[in-house]
C-alpha cells in the first residue's frame, strides 16, 4: 500500500489555504471599492439634487437629466434618460403627486425613496383642478394634490432627513458623514423658516395675490393670506386676467403680487395703477441660472420683506 508522505499532505493544505486567501481578498477588495465609489444618485427636481449635493459631498454623484428650461414637475424623459433612472444606485423623489412619468415607467423599487412620505399625512388638496398652458411645456394641470412640499422649510429639512437616512443604508461606512452633513443643511434651512416667520409676524393677515397656484405649502407654514391667479411672469396678462383681477381686489385689497419668476415690466407697470407692488418669490424647482438652492432661499425671504413692512397698508 502507497502512503502519502508528511510534506506531501502538508503542501496540499498549504495551497488550499493560500488559495482560500487570494479569493477572500478578492472579494473583500470587490466590497471596499463599492463602498469607496461615489453613490450614484437621480433626482426629480433641482431641491432634491441641492440637498443630496450638500449630504453627500464628494460621497455622491447627483444626476438630474431634466433641461433647465422646463419646470420639472411636468417633464416627460427620453427613453435615454428613464434608462438611466433605472441603473441608478438611488432615485429620489419628491412625492405628492411630483414627476408622475414615474409613475408610468417601470423603476426599480428597491432604489426608490418617497423624500415626503413620512409627512404624507400633511398633503395639501386644493378644491379644484385648473388647466392652463405656458412656454414649451404646452398645457398642464394644476392637480388637487400641492406638490410644492420644500417651500415649507419644515418639510423641506423632513426630505432632506430621508435623503440622509437613504444615502446611509446604501453607504453605511459613510452614515456619519451624511448625518452630520444633514445637521449642517438642516440649520441653515431652520434659520430661513424662522427668518420668514419673523418677517410675516409684523404683518400677519396682510392680504396677497400670488401669480400661480404653487405656494400651498408655503402660505399654510406661514399663515399667508392669499388668492392665486395663473399669471405667467414672461407673459403679459390679457384683459380677462385684468377683469379677474380687478374683482379679486374688490374683496381681497392686496398691495402685492408675489411672482415665481421675474415679471415682464408691462405687467409691473399696470400693476402698480391699481397699487399693487410686484416682488419675486422663486420655488427653485430647476436649476437656477446663478447661485444655489440657498440663495435664491435667501434671496426670496429678503425679497418678501417688502410686502410685511410696518408702513405699508
Amino acid at each position: 500500500m502507497k502512503h502519502r508522505r508528511p510534506f506531501q499532505i502538508q503542501n496540499k493544505l498549504a495551497f488550499r489555504w493560500i488559495l482560500r486567501s487570494i479569493l477572500l481578498l478578492i472579494v473583500f477588495s470587490i466590497q471596499n471599492s463599492y463602498a469607496a465609489a461615489p453613490l450614484n444618485v437621480y433626482v426629480v427636481n433641482y431641491p432634491l439634487k441641492y440637498f443630496a449635493e450638500r449630504i453627500g459631498a464628494n460621497h455622491v454623484k447627483v444626476e438630474f437629466p431634466a433641461p433647465p428650461d422646463v419646470d420639472p414637475a411636468y417633464w416627460n424623459p427620453e427613453l435615454m434618460d428613464i434608462s438611466a433612472y433605472q441603473k441608478a444606485d438611488l432615485i429620489l423623489l419628491n412625492g405628492a403627486g411630483y414627476a408622475k412619468w414615474v409613475g408610468k415607467v417601470s423603476l426599480p423599487r428597491s432604489k426608490m425613496m418617497d423624500t415626503s412620505k413620512k409627512f404624507k399625512d400633511q398633503y395639501i388638496t386644493s378644491k379644484a383642478v385648473t388647466t392652463h398652458s405656458h412656454g414649451a411645456e404646452g398645457k398642464h394641470a394644476h392637480e388637487s394634490l400641492a406638490f410644492t412640499t420644500w417651500l415649507d422649510l419644515t418639510l423641506a429639512v423632513q426630505q432632506a432627513e430621508a435623503i440622509a437616512s437613504a444615502m446611509g443604508r446604501k453607504r453605511p461606512g459613510r452614515r456619519d458623514t451624511f448625518q452630520a452633513n444633514y445637521a449642517t443643511l438642516a440649520a441653515e434651512l431652520k434659520v430661513l423658516d424662522q427668518d420668514i416667520q419673523a418677517i410675516v409676524s409684523k404683518k400677519p393677515s396682510s392680504p396677497l395675490i400670488i401669480s400661480h397656484p404653487v405656494y400651498d405649502y408655503f402660505a399654510r407654514r406661514y399663515g399667508l393670506n392669499i388668492v392665486s391667479v395663473h399669471w405667467e411672469p414672461d407673459q403679459v396678462p390679457g384683459e380677462d386676467q385684468w377683469r379677474e383681477l380687478k374683482a379679486i381686489l374688490k374683496q381681497h385689497p392686496a398691495k402685492w403680487m408675489i411672482w415665481e419668476g421675474e415679471p415682464v415690466q408691462a405687467s409691473v407697470d399696470r400693476l402698480k395703477t391699481h397699487g399693487v407692488g410686484s416682488l419675486v418669490f422663486n420655488p427653485c424647482g430647476n436649476v437656477p441660472e446663478q447661485g444655489d438652492f440657498l440663495t435664491i432661499m435667501r434671496q426670496n425671504v429678503e425679497n418678501l420683506r417688502s410686502a410685511f413692512k410696518k408702513n405699508k397698508n
